[in-house]
């Protein structure tokens, strides 16, 4: 079979040389906005006579690489757009195949990392302490560290955090315990360490003015103090689902299972980092349901992605596809099949959308898509999620049939085609029907002032904070397109890099 190539990645390929482990020595200066520290790489060659290999970095100032003692030579190429630049070190001796080196990359990052968000004191719920939060997916650890930022390249890593002793720091790894720093009275150094194998996008770290309550017995919820509550109260099922999750997809093998609230600039809705999932503060909604999918989707990513893991970011729909799969069966045990089909037709409804969005025929309507020259955030929507559950809901519904049934399906269209899929899954339309009758009674009757008060006094809608109920009204956007692009150009420079580039993007302004 050939080598999968991935075309995001700049560094050598695994069939060259892989990391095995990285252990992370590092300072966080938030007055310069920047990282500071030692990457120990220990890379193991997987060909005979070995004699260098690359790394993927962006927009990192490289001090030094150490190997066995000795400064080494390497070259940083030429900057290619959202790659980066490659990283070529020179071994001091030639490597057999499954021979080990270790490499120690002294480096800083830039205050305009695109992993990183700064947050001043004023932007953070205290408004006393700054902030700090990575994201590294999809290829974005190497804005924080040089790496073969592939997610065909595992690692294990262990980590040293030297922070304001003031502020907490967390990442993606199990909690190792905490000293004074002994170089700096004022700080703290943390330790971490994450004993299964991961890709790099799924390194994590987060610093602030960070409280936890304990809601689960290995569960604790992380937030600034004057959130911290409220997330506990919402987050309180949470190990009823991973139970659930364990039931359907085997022993939880990750020790700890955390969540952090991030402020409301992270991009995403939730982030599956291992041992301490990142989640959006707009889940703290206190309606039934509200949290649940997202909370369920980032558990399944225990098994689905961080486990078994696409080889490239082109087949980024074996992730998304199967966690939602796996995630809707967790709120099906939870709430009813009934359920589990209710949100199914509201993920192919979500993927209508975005196929009417993009266009039938565009390429990123395919499931396999082709990322060559492509940046990954750029392609980013609901359709791998929501078509690639599309795929194995049909399948769920064919099994059980002919030996040969599989035989049937259209794999070709399926995977490779543009567009909706070859063929609509059934679904349960109990519960979607009740919803649509109880909307035309609204849409038919008159909405006098009465009936709209009357609204408000049966659904609270003011009192909500459900950031999907709350822009509904979004849907006289060109009204408030003007303002909406001001707003945005005010307010970019103190958003997530990949937050600005996605709220670019859908108000066309980049």
């Amino acid at each position: 079979m050939p080598e999968v190539v991935d075309t995001c990645s700049l560094a050598s390929p695994a069939s060259v040389c892989q990391t095995k482990h990285l252990h992370l020595r590092c300072s966080i200066d938030f007055a310069r906005r920047v990282l500071t520290g030692t990457a120990a790489l220990t890379v193991q060659s997987q060909e005979d006579n070995l004699r260098s290999l690359i790394l993927d970095t962006k927009d990192l100032t490289i001090e030094k690489v150490v190997i066995n003692g000795q400064e080494v030579k390497y070259t940083l190429g030429e900057r290619q757009s959202y790659k980066g630049s490659p990283m070529e070190i020179s071994l001091p001796i030639a490597l057999c195949k499954n021979q080990e080196i270790v490499i120690e990359i002294s480096f800083e990052t830039s205050p305009k990392s695109s992993a990183l968000q700064w947050l001043t004191p004023e932007q953070t719920s205290g408004k006393e302490h700054p902030y700090l939060f990575s994201q590294c997916q999809a290829i974005h650890c190497r804005a924080i560290l040089p790496c073969q930022d592939t997610p065909s390249v595992k690692l294990t890593y262990s980590a040293e955090v030297s922070v304001p002793k003031e502020l907490v720091a967390l990442m993606s790894a199990i909690r190792d315990g905490e000293a004074p720093d002994p170089e700096d009275p004022s700080r703290k150094i943390y330790r971490f360490s994450q004993k299964v194998p991961i890709p790099c996008y799924l390194i994590a770290l987060v610093v602030g003015a960070l409280e936890s309550r304990q809601i689960g017995p290995r569960t604790l919820v992380w937030s600034e103090k004057e959130q911290v509550e409220k997330s506990a109260y919402e987050f309180s099922e949470t190990e009823s689902m991973l139970k659930i999750a364990e039931d359907l997809g085997g022993p939880y093998i990750w020790g700890q299972y955390d969540l952090l609230v991030l402020p409301p600039s992270f991009p995403y809705g939730g982030m599956e980092n291992p041992c301490l999932t990142f989640v959006t503060p707009t889940l703290l909604v206190s309606v039934n349901f509200s949290s649940s999918e997202v909370i369920a989707h980032e558990i399944s990513h225990s098994w689905t992605g961080n486990l078994v893991t696409n080889k490239t970011w082109d087949h980024f729909w074996l992730n998304e596809g199967h966690t939602v799969y796996l995630e809707r069966h967790i709120c099906g045990r939870l709430f009813g099949e009934k359920f589990r089909h209710f949100h199914a037709l509201g993920g192919w409804g979500e993927l209508q959308n975005s196929i009417k969005t993009f266009g039938e025929t565009h390429p990123f309507t395919k499931l396999v898509v082709d990322l060559t020259n492509v940046d990954p955030d750029v392609a980013y929507s609901s359709v791998p999620y929501e078509k690639g559950f599309a795929l194995l809901f049909y399948l769920e519904q064919l099994l059980g049939g002919p030996v040969d049934i599989l035989n049937q399906v259209d794999w070709n269209t399926w995977l490779y085609s543009p567009g909706l899929p070859p063929v609509k899954p059934n679904y349960d339309m109990t519960l979607t029907n009740a919803c649509i009758a109880l909307s035309q009674r609204w849409i038919t009757a008159p909405l006098p002032l009465g009936h709209i008060q009357r609204m408000q006094a049966v659904y609270n809608f003011n009192a909500i904070n459900n950031s999907e109920i709350r822009f509904r009204d979004l849907a006289a956007f060109d009204k408030s397109h003007d303002q909406a692009v001001r707003t945005y150009q005010e307010h970019k420079a103190s958003m997530h890099p990949v937050t600005a580039m996605l709220v670019g993007k859908d108000l066309k302004v980049e």
